[in-house]
């Protein structure tokens, strides 16, 4: 089966489920994990602005997308020739659902129970009682975060915080006045970069709070990806 993936953590995931360049045949020019495999996977533009030529050429069995992660306008288009799958995870039940089906697809359903089980295990042991009001920043100038019908929300909440935007849809502008009430500010390195000079300033507008950097891939990056990063959320969990 040739498969392209338009989006960064379903690519990584494929490799994960043992997939190689013969059967991974496009990637967006942000798939970048696994490092030392995806150089060889040709490029098919960004997940807001795909090559469909490019895609074309390259005659795809499958090409696996997100809801989110790409133009609508564009996976209608490859709709019209080619089989697209169209992923929507805000959750992760919506993630075990997604590894499984594509246990299924591939013919590995013992891989996908497997990261099933590993991932299940990485929350079923946390200790989250003691419970934090946080704002994560995905953007700055404007300032954006996230709301409660998002992937980042549901992992947020499973290791510990609270969202304190959990009555916002998706990713809303606000502004100072409105991070006022968080105990913890967690400054994600993705989409935007934020550094640790925005940390600083951020620490003079807020004292009363807790400024972090937060690794934006532990967060929004569903699939297999949260196998690589239980040893940084479980430290994240037990932060009081």
């Amino acid at each position: 089966m040739r498969i392209i993936s338009t989006v960064p953590s379903i690519t990584e995931t494929l490799f994960d489920f043992d997939l190689d360049r013969t059967e991974i045949v496009g990637r967006t020019k942000f798939c970048i994990h696994p490092t030392e495999k995806v150089f060889e996977i040709e490029t098919v533009g960004g997940t807001k602005n795909l090559n469909l030529d490019k895609i074309k050429s390259l005659m795809p069995d499958l090409i696996i997308a997100n809801k989110e992660e790409n133009q609508k306008d564009q996976i209608e288009a490859l709709m019209q020739d080619f089989n697209v799958w169209v992923t929507d995870i805000e959750t992760l039940e919506d993630n075990e659902k997604f590894l499984t089906e594509l246990g299924g697809k591939l013919h590995k359903q013992d891989l996908a129970e497997k990261f099933n089980s590993e991932i299940s295990n990485i929350f079923r042991n946390l200790n989250t009682e003691k419970r934090k009001k946080a704002a994560y920043l995905i953007w700055n100038n404007p300032y954006m975060t996230i709301g409660s019908d998002t992937f980042i929300h549901h992992i947020l909440n499973k290791i510990g915080f609270d969202n304190i935007f959990d009555n916002q849809k998706r990713y809303p502008k606000i502004n100072t006045e409105d991070l006022k009430n968080a105990e913890y500010i967690l400054l994600s390195t993705e989409p935007y970069p934020f550094k640790e000079k925005h940390k600083k300033e951020f620490e003079t507008l807020f004292p009363n709070s807790k400024i972090m950097i937060v690794d934006g891939e532990a967060f929004s990056w569903y699939g297999t990806h949260l196998t690589k990063v239980k040893n940084y959320l479980s430290e994240l969990a037990q932060i009081n």
